[in-house]
């Protein structure tokens, strides 16, 4: 997106109550793209990082809280992104070296490889930057590798008690990608999956499971322990699944409350971490005017704001 472009979509999600701006692009795309890099270098960025924290500045701008998932980044550029985003992500998807191997799904991505991804991790934990993180579920993992990738995120969350949430998200198939005509979990499995990281996980870590890959399963995710849906937008489509769309949030309140809990709103960073330790001075204003405007909204107007399941 141009610098206009991001404007634009911020002002459109500050006029409808919004209070996450989720930034997501894939590891150094400037590396492997000439033209992106070109593209950079015009609007005046000399790398992603640079663009990044201009766009997470901007957000902050417009009253949003940022969130940034841009794969692997080094210490220096999560050293450079604390001070404007409230949280980062980064799927570890699984600790296992098999699935790295050739014929394997993560065999062509070197950025999956997991000792990468566990050091980004543990690096974001001496930072003391709250992260989301989470395991890919259908790609080819054993029952005991997703254990044993569980067991990884639970030592560091333990170390550093920098990790708030783990998505327990299911593989789906598409078109444009090399597992195209692989098998999807069942449901049994992927239930089985989120159980496990609720035994697994402390108590404080939430545990979360996208609900547009999950169109009338919302009882399936609740009753297997997930207590977050993640952010829901009213503005854009989800980049990551877009032949997925977002659910309508006035049905999922009815389909919660028909379970016995309460859908509420929630920001990109958890209560616990809004402390100096984990969160910049800087951030302390912005974080405190989007608190003061989270408030649930009238039922007619439930599609503003990002929601968890308390």
């Amino acid at each position: 997106m141009t610098h206009s472009e991001v404007d634009e979509w911020l002002a459109r999600a500050a006029s409808q109550g919004c209070c996450e701006a989720l930034i997501c692009i894939g590891d150094r795309p400037e590396t492997a793209f000439p033209a992106y890099a070109r593209t950079l270098s015009a609007m005046g960025h000399r790398s992603t990082a640079d663009y990044l924290v201009w766009a997470s500045e901007r957000a902050l701008s417009y009253g949003l809280l940022p969130h940034t998932n841009a794969g692997i980044l080094s210490v220096e550029e999560m050293a450079r992104l604390r001070p404007n985003n409230v949280s980062i992500g980064l799927m570890l998807e699984n600790i296992s070296s098999r699935l790295c191997e050739k014929g394997m799904p993560h065999y062509e991505a070197p950025d999956k490889r997991p000792e990468r991804r566990m050091a980004m991790l543990r690096e974001a934990g001496e930072l003391a930057i709250p992260m989301t993180t989470g395991i890919l579920v259908g790609i080819g993992e054993t029952p005991t590798e997703r254990v044993e990738s569980l067991l990884a995120i639970r030592e560091l969350s333990r170390r550093y008690g920098h990790i708030q949430e783990v998505i327990v998200q299911n593989f789906t198939a598409r078109p444009e990608i090399s597992m195209s005509d692989a098998t999807e979990a069942a449901d049994e499995e992927w239930s089985h999956a989120i159980v496990l990281a609720r035994l697994i996980l402390d108590p404080e870590v939430s545990v979360q499971a996208p609900p547009n890959l999950n169109a009338g399963r919302t009882e399936l995710l609740v009753r297997s322990g997930i207590n977050d849906f993640g952010g829901i937008s009213p503005v854009s489509v989800d980049y990551i699944n877009p032949r997925h769309p977002w659910p309508l949030l006035e049905a999922l309140h009815e389909s919660v409350e028909g379970l016995g809990y309460q859908l509420v709103p929630r920001l990109p960073i958890y209560p616990r971490y809004m402390t100096p330790q984990f969160l910049d001075s800087g951030l302390q204003g912005p974080l405190q005017e989007a608190r003061v405007g989270l408030r649930m909204p009238k039922r007619e107007h439930a599609d503003r704001v990002s929601f968890g399941v308390l």
